[in-house]
């Protein structure tokens, strides 16, 4: 397994790695019987007979499993290893990985990384050896191990088989290449961050660092993570990106770490409208509805369609008239309970009104013919109409913004230079500022077609309770061995009949998968987020367990507050802040250049320490060169992916990326090249911008003007 190269040569000493190549040997045999045995498992699943119902949720539930173990098995090979450490009360090497490997006797090859026994391999440090003698980190590179680092931590550790190099895997790791996807670098967390990716998931925890620092690793390790240690939170995760590339960016590591159910997103995808919505081009406009008052005009909006009549009125039946009066109006607009959606409310109300009119009949006909004598009567519909109206949400959003009196009322702190400004010609062509108070509209409303579909659905098992009623009641006539036993006794239960209707086979909505709720929800890049979008989420998340990662440093419109008063005045308590402070990712060229850049509109900037250094300066130049420093660059690298940043007219290849600073928050390149970097903008936003494009750069960084 290892293929190290000729200035590596000593590392490949037998006495130095013999004892991985027979552990590797035994990793290997294991996952080909895992493999096997899973694969005859999954067989015999799907050819196996099955019923309906709970006996087909189960079996399909269980193709899931083995499918999902399956694939995660056959993503690696021995490369599931990450390396070793030795303990100082035990001799033999424990290895860690990716998941726990069994041998066929039981005994344990791989320890899974997020477990506690697994804690030492990236918490050890120096000041803290946590038990270890010494511990070995891999490089793998296609399927071989091209090189690997002990480190010791006893003077016991100096006596045994160990590789002492002067500089570590880790540190050399990340002069590498990039590629379009994330790179793997599990094996190289370091304690700092795997301290933060261990903590509890309780209140809100803020992952505080600067560029480079590794939030996104943090953030993502710390997902698996709390899956593996906490099962309360299995399918119930939510992990929310700045914007699309990035999601593309990451998408392979959380399945690479045995997890493929948790639900990545923006914020843009939590609402039907986020795909095609436009910046706000009216900063002020912007602030206005961000604002958390705004979420209050949203109530107010949907009060204006709850007024009870005033009036007393007649209901005519064919037996009688039955009066109405405001009194009983407000009985039935008091049945929902709090928190029921608008539209869904309708249908409760409406079998209030009608239990309160049968209640007042006292004629001689049947409840059954009065009853749908009263669900007919299309006056009584009408006035509920026009009482307690079903409304969509973009409907009512539309309506704020093009109706200045509604507004008004709705959003009486607003004066009427801003009633003005939110109006605008075309109420339905949405930006990124109208999706939170959609999403607040659409929760409050509910579904205006629940009410029709919940009727359908009753409908439906109703019918097919009668269905099978007939059938068992043909067989029980059919039976000539009535002994008072057996089968045809258990079908005269009425309670047998219930169970043999299933509810869930029949017809219904496609759930929206991310409404949630949610038992935790991971945010990235959050120092954007606007009050308004912060309730998005917290709407999503009744446990208020998140974590938070994020630069105030990197924030476009600025961030004042420290984390805390943030976050508490958005609503959220139990904060802890954990801070990043090693750049890792950032060669100390490009910080020193990058490092002015912010300083100069934000003086107290959290910017990370470097510790690397690329040995390649950054450089300056026009914006007629960018071809030849592209053509140069490529012709020198045969790996790597580079980005040009700032030039829109720029076609994109497969290793040159074209971004706006803002797509490029979150990703890293091994070349950047900036495009007249003082056109992004004035103030802390352009600063903001150059400063986040600059350090994207994880070798060079080129600046064109």
């Amino acid at each position: 397994m290892f293929d190290l190269p000729e200035h590596l040569s000593h590392k490949a000493d037998p006495t130095l790695v013999a004892t991985d190549e027979r552990h590797f040997a035994a990793i290997a045999e294991s996952l080909e019987r895992s493999i096997a045995e899973l694969t005859r498992r999954l067989d015999l699943t799907r050819r196996a007979p099955v019923g309906a119902g709970q006996e087909a949720v189960e079996r399909d539930a269980e193709i899931y499993r083995l499918t999902s173990r399956l694939r995660s098995l056959r993503r690696f090979g021995v490369d599931l290893c990450l390396g070793h450490m030795v303990l100082a009360d035990t001799p033999e090497p424990v290895y860690v990985g990716r998941q726990g490997l069994l041998d066929a006797a039981g005994n344990q090859l791989l320890i899974d990384w997020r477990s506690p026994d697994a804690e030492p391999f990236f918490g050890a440090t120096h000041a803290n050896p946590m038990g270890l003698v010494r511990r070995r980190r891999y490089r793998w590179s296609r399927e071989r191990i091209s090189d690997y680092w002990d480190e010791v931590f006893t003077p016991d550790g100096f006596e045994s088989n160990a590789a002492l190099d002067d500089q570590s895997a880790f540190i050399a790791s990340l002069g590498g290449n990039r590629s379009a996807r994330m790179r793997d670098v599990l094996g190289t967390i370091q304690a700092d961050q795997d301290a933060i990716i261990r903590a509890g998931s309780r209140g809100a925890l803020v992952v505080d660092g600067g560029p480079g620092t590794g939030k996104t690793v943090v953030a993502l390790h710390r997902t698996a993570y709390l899956l593996y240690s906490d099962p309360a939170l299995r399918h119930r995760v939510l992990f929310v990106g700045p914007h699309e590339p990035y999601l593309s960016y990451v998408a392979d590591v959380l399945p690479s770490l045995g997890e493929e159910n948790v639900q990545l997103c923006t914020l843009r995808d939590l609402v039907p409208e986020g795909a095609a919505a436009a910046i706000e081009s009216d900063p002020e406009v912007a602030h206005l509805k961000s604002s958390a008052d705004m979420m209050k005009a949203i109530e107010a909006a949907v009060k204006f369609y709850e007024q009870p009549p005033t009036e007393s009125m007649t209901v005519a039946t064919d037996w009688s008239d039955i009066p109405l009066s405001p009194e009983d109006w407000t009985e039935a607009f008091d049945a929902p309970e709090p928190g029921t959606p608008h539209n869904e409310a309708r249908e409760q109300i409406w079998e209030l009104l009608i239990t309160i009119l049968m209640d007042k009949y006292d004629g001689g006909t049947s409840a059954a013919q009065l009853r749908n004598s009263l669900r007919h009567n299309d006056e009584l519909r009408a006035t509920l109409d026009n009482a307690w109206t079903m409304i969509e949400a973009a409907d009512l959003i539309a309506d704020l913004w093009s109706v200045p009196a509604y507004l008004r009322r709705c959003a009486p702190w607003l004066g009427p230079d801003e009633v003005d400004k939110l109006q605008r010609s075309d109420p339905g062509r949405w930006t990124v500022s109208d999706l939170p108070l959609l999403d607040a509209a659409r929760r409050r409303l509910g579904d205006p077609t629940a009410s029709r579909r919940a009727r359908r659905h009753h409908a439906a098992v109703a019918a097919e309770r009668e269905r099978m009623s007939s059938v068992i009641d043909d067989l029980i006539a059919s039976d000539t061995y009535a002994d008072g036993e057996g089968l045809m006794t258990q079908l005269r239960q009425q309670d047998l009949r219930e169970v043999l209707v299933d509810e869930t086979a029949l017809p219904g909505a496609e759930p929206d998968q991310l409404a949630g709720p949610f038992a935790h929800i991971i945010v990235d890049e959050a120092q954007e987020l606007t009050d308004a979008e912060w309730q998005m989420l917290m709407q999503r998340c009744p446990s208020r367990s998140f974590t938070i990662v994020g630069d105030r440093a990197q924030a476009r419109h600025g961030f004042t507050e420290s984390w805390r008063e943030r976050l508490e005045r958005i609503g959220l308590d139990r904060i802890d802040v954990a801070s990043l402070s090693i750049n890792y990712r950032t060669p100390r060229e490009v910080m020193a250049e990058a490092e002015p850049v912010i300083r100069a509109v934000l003086p107290d900037a959290n910017v990370p320490t470097s510790i690397r250094s690329s040995a390649i300066p950054v450089t300056h130049g026009s914006t007629a060169e960018l071809g030849s420093i592209l053509e140069t660059w490529l012709a020198d690298h045969a790996d790597g992916i580079a980005c040009v940043i700032g030039d829109p007219m720029f076609r994109a290849t497969s290793r040159v990326r074209s971004l706006s600073p803002t797509l490029s928050k979150g990703l890293e390149f091994d070349l950047v090249v900036l495009v007249e970097p003082e056109s992004f903008g004035e103030g802390v936003a352009g600063a903001v911008d150059r400063y986040v494009a600059m350090t994207r750069a994880t070798q060079q960084l080129v600046i064109l003007s």
